[in-house]
């Protein structure tokens, strides 16, 4: 667990990083992910989605994934 408190706190620590969130499978931008991760199997079999980026005029979304939880970084993308 202090693992990764420290990570978390390294990358909070990023310029332009608004904050983090550690969420278990079950919220709702894990379907988005898993959606993703669908589609770029069936483009290409033998690839995997790890990471998804989602990206808006005010904020960027990046979303690492795991089996059992996402984290989520916001980050303003002007800095």
């Amino acid at each position: 667990m202090a693992q990764v408190e420290e990570t978390l706190k390294r990358i909070e620590a990023s310029k332009g990083v608004i904050g983090t969130i550690l969420v278990n499978a079950e919220e709702l931008l894990c379907q988005l992910s898993m959606l993703a991760r669908t589609t770029v199997r069936d483009i290409d079999p033998q690839n995997d989605l790890t990471f998804l980026r989602i990206r808006s005029k005010k904020h960027e979304i990046m979303v690492a994934l795991e089996n059992n939880y996402l984290l989520i970084v916001i980050q303003n993308p002007c800095e």
